[in-house]
């Protein structure tokens, strides 16, 4: 409907000067009252009509734009949420953040802008040119070789200021990222005393920003001084030749009025179409970072014909290789084989760097295998489908996150029709009924965003809690119990064993307490299986096993940091 209303709303504007002529001619010089009467009537009703166009035409434009932005940001965040791991490396969370904020209103702006001035300015000029052409044909090649000019300048204009536009966003994102990493490490930057520092980051990166959009607005602002001279050329050599045509007798005062008005207006369109270009160019710049994100086809997706159920817990590695896509390129998981029974407790151990984490991603496909098979309950994890496989291998991660709600919205992300009684069970297994059971609201708690009423303890054992919830036949717990004492750590284990004995669990830990009663240990280093087998056959074959007890016995400290001259773990 926008470009209907507008093309009323031109048309009346541009009839309006035209009856200005009349009544000029017919009424005002003439001295003929009825005919100013009645000019004036017809210019009062094509005013009133033209200002309701335009205020409709405004209404749809910001329904339509509104719409589209919308429409955009549901789309990437649509995306977003069908992406694997290996999907979101290739952008930044503060990219992401950008694309979904600053791009998009660009884009909802330069939408809005267009489709009501690429309607009204090209109208506008073609009606205004030929109304200069029906009054005066020789008056007219005046402002044609005016626009010529001026078009020229605007392009030049342009193709200058869009190589700036590129060069802004990517500066937003950089800008972003330093903001976000301030805002989530701010506890850390208080303690280190490094607000100063972080002070002339942002600085630096605003700066930067600062100087980007100088340049590219400085450029911006020809436009104007441009268009105040042509224009302001226009009217001398209008006024010039339209006195002698007046004096001559081949033009009247009205028609020059008037043609002063069209003039005008024709070069006020090409200013319109001159800045449009001008948002157009900023607006590519955004498009191209949206599209990246909708176009993005997930690295991971479920197959044809995918298998929905999951025969058992076994999990098999067969000679697997993996790298990171945008890492070294150096392999993360080097040949490893390895066959776990389903309903066994396996602990996994190792450096940092060791390819603990990369392991447990493979069972769940978070990532893929760059060579070699990822095996759980006896079918290749590429076969299944995703939500099956993920329901049924649920990883609990260090850095777990809890969303903001209650304590019993957030464990019904495990299962969103458990009863409470079964949040309840999930809860004891996990330890967590004893804290939550203290706090005045119970399960109806809020949980701040993040988590962060609660302890880096309580949210592990809520996330284990809600992990128990899915009822999986895999479990992995990422060194997930690293926040909780010793006594804690003892107790989730042992429930484990006891209430959920069919489950396999695969559990990374640093400290050899949290593992050495697992069926078999798992001992990584450097991408390598450097031993598989229990705590007590590992201390008499496993150097790097020996090692890393040796150092915990002695001084309890992190074996991935020697301590005095120790010989250093390989990690």
């Amino acid at each position: 409907m926008t470009p209907v209303f507008i093309t009323l709303e031109v048309i009346l504007d541009v009839l309006i000067p035209y009856v200005t002529a009349k009544l000029i001619d017919y009424g005002i010089t003439a001295g003929h009252m009825p005919s100013v009467y009645k000019y004036g009537l017809i210019m009062l009703v094509m005013a009133f009509l033209s200002m309701m166009a335009a205020i409709m035409a405004g209404k749809y434009a910001s329904y339509a734009s509104s719409g589209f932005a919308c429409n955009l940001r549901n789309a990437m965040y649509r995306n977003i949420q069908r992406f694997a791991f290996s999907d979101i490396d290739k952008y930044s969370t503060s990219g992401l953040v950008t694309r979904m904020t600053t791009d998009v209103t660009n884009l909802q702006n330069a939408y809005q802008q267009i489709i009501r001035v690429s309607v009204r300015a090209p109208i506008n000029l073609l009606s205004s040119i030929m109304m200069c052409f029906i009054i005066s044909p020789r008056l007219s090649l005046v402002f044609i070789i005016a626009s010529v000019v001026l078009g020229i300048i605007l392009a030049v204009i342009i193709s200058k200021v869009s190589k700036m536009f590129a060069l802004v966003f990517k500066q937003y994102d950089v800008l972003n990222a330093v903001v976000q990493e301030n805002v989530a490490g701010i506890r850390v930057v208080k303690a280190f005393v490094r607000e100063d520092h972080e002070k002339s980051k942002f600085w630096a990166a605003a700066k930067r920003l600062y100087d980007l959009n100088v340049k590219a607005e400085s450029l911006m602002a020809l436009n104007r001084p441009v268009m105040n001279m042509v224009v302001y050329g226009c009217i001398i050599a209008i006024s010039w030749f339209g006195a002698q045509f007046v004096v001559g007798g081949s033009l009247t005062t009205g028609q020059l009025t008037s043609l002063f008005t069209y003039v005008m207006t024709i070069l006020m369109s090409l200013m319109m179409l001159s800045m449009i270009f001008v948002t157009i160019t900023q607006s590519i710049a955004s498009g191209q970072r949206v599209a990246q994100v909708i176009n993005e086809e997930p690295d991971i997706v479920n197959p044809e014909d995918a298998i929905t159920e999951v025969a058992d817990g076994s999990i098999d590695f067969n000679h697997v290789f993996f790298a990171y896509k945008g890492g070294s390129g150096e392999y993360a998981l080097n040949n490893i084989d390895l066959h776990i029974r389903s309903g066994e407790s396996i602990g996994v151990i190792g450096g940092t760097g060791s390819g603990k984490s990369s392991l447990i991603n493979l069972v769940s496909r978070l990532y893929d295998a760059s060579k070699g098979e990822v095996m759980v309950g006896g079918r290749d994890v590429t076969t299944y489908d995703l939500t099956t496989l993920r329901d049924n291998v649920s990883v609990v991660l260090q850095k777990n996150v809890l969303f903001s709600g209650t304590i019993l919205d957030n464990l019904r992300w495990g299962d969103e029709n458990a009863t409470l009684e079964q949040c309840r069970e999930a809860c004891r297994i996990a330890c967590a009924d004893e804290f939550i059971n203290e706090m005045p609201e119970g399960y109806e708690t809020k949980i701040e965003q993040g988590g962060s009423n609660v302890s880096g303890g309580q949210r592990q054992r809520l996330c284990i809690a809600r992990a128990l919830l899915k009822k999986p036949k895999v479990m992995v717990l990422d060194d997930s119990t690293s926040a909780c004492d010793n006594a804690t750590d003892a107790s989730i284990r042992a429930a484990l064993r006891e209430y959920v004995p069919d489950m396999t669990k695969l559990i990374i830990a640093q400290r050899i307490s949290s593992i050495k009663d697992c069926d078999r240990i798992l001992v990584l280093d450097n991408g390598k299986i450097a031993g598989f087998d229990t705590h007590d056959n590992l201390l008499k074959t496993c150097q790097i096993y020996q090692e890393i007890c040796a150092i915990q016995e002695e001084s309890g400290g992190d074996f991935d940091k020697p301590q005095d001259n120790r010989k250093e773990v390989q990690s």
